[in-house]
């Protein structure tokens, strides 16, 4: 975090500004690319934003820095306080979740910031996305401060406090359009390639006793399921058909193995190895499209947690049988 970000005044309580700087701006690209995401955070406590007083506005969020840089960049001109909890790193919508972004959490982070004596309302403007993890009937039985829910966009908060605190349909909304998932790409494929260079390692070492080593084509065909799960799976998410994100993938990894497997020539002259591709790449770009549930908007915990029962299972014993098919075909064939 930025110096300019951020300081102590003598009460404790943190100071925040609403400038992005270049050194947030290179944090957040950072992050985006999956550089540094488990330790992207910032100091949960009480902020001032401008010159709050004990009428102030109290905002609730998550220590998630680019959440946190998200609604800070939004308040710009307003003097209000930010109440941030520990989530642990964790957005506000996944952190609600997993129980962080929840109740217990709100009720000590009260009474830890001393928040009763600094401001003299009782409400508290939490984000529509945090509803899942917070009780709002027992944080005013326990601190007498009432939960109100902002708008889902921290762009559409000014219009939201000049409504009264009163968000209509169009802020209710929850979207994830085509941008929104592009932006999360990067995200998802480079830890993708991380996850690769294992696997090209034991490539290059089995390629020294292979009959039949791998090549550009088989590289291509691997790529086909890192593009199918971690990029045209989210990009194309809405007109996939259904429900499962490792389903989705799934096809969409069918559809490029079929037609990598005819373009190299394998049905034809390899069955065994296009049997093989057929098994395993489909499979994980299952698994890697699975890994973008926690990127969306689209699934609940429980959700989530069903798929896995069904798809786990299903994508280690296709991979299994299809490594197992690979082998015969460069190796005894």
């Amino acid at each position: 975090m930025s110096d300019r970000c951020c300081g102590n005044d003598p009460a404790g309580i943190m100071r925040a500004d609403t400038v992005m700087t270049f050194r947030d701006r290179l944090g957040a690209l950072k992050v985006r690319c999956g550089i540094g995401r488990n330790n992207y955070k910032v100091t949960p406590g009480l902020y001032a934003l401008g010159s709050p007083d004990d009428k102030s506005a109290v905002f609730v969020s998550a220590n998630y820095k680019l959440t946190f840089d998200s609604l800070r960049k939004e308040l710009s001109g307003m003097d209000c306080y930010i109440l941030i909890l520990d989530t642990k790193g964790v957005n506000v919508w996944c952190a609600a979740g997993k129980g962080t972004f929840g109740t217990d959490e709100l009720v000590s982070r009260i009474e830890k910031t001393g928040l009763a004596g600094i401001v003299s309302h009782r409400e508290l403007i939490l984000p529509q996305l945090g509803a899942s993890g917070v009780c709002a009937h027992n944080v005013k039985r326990r601190t007498g401060f009432e939960v109100i829910y902002g708008p889902v966009r921290a762009s559409d908060i000014k219009k939201f406090i000049a409504a009264g605190m009163d968000a209509d349909d169009d802020m209710r909304a929850v979207r994830f359009t085509t941008r929104d998932r592009i932006v999360l790409v990067p995200m998802e494929f480079i830890p993708a390639m991380k996850f690769s260079l294992p696997i090209f390692g034991i490539l290059f070492l089995a390629n020294m006793i292979l009959r039949e080593p791998f090549g550009i084509e088989d590289l291509a065909t691997y790529m086909c399921a890192l593009a199918a799960g971690a990029v045209l799976t989210p990009v194309l998410l809405p007109i996939i058909p259904g429900r499962a994100f490792s389903l989705k993938g799934w096809i969409v990894g069918i559809l490029l193995t079929l037609f990598a497997v005819w373009q190299f020539g394998w049905l034809q002259d390899d069955i065994i190895v296009a049997s093989g591709y057929l098994l395993l790449i489909p499979s994980v770009s299952a698994y890697f499209a699975m890994n973008f549930t926690g990127s969306s908007t689209y699934t609940s915990p429980s959700g989530v947690l069903k798929e896995m029962r069904f798809a786990v299972p299903f994508i280690l014993i296709t991979v299994i049988i299809g490594s197992i098919l690979l082998f015969i075909g460069k190796v005894i064939v």
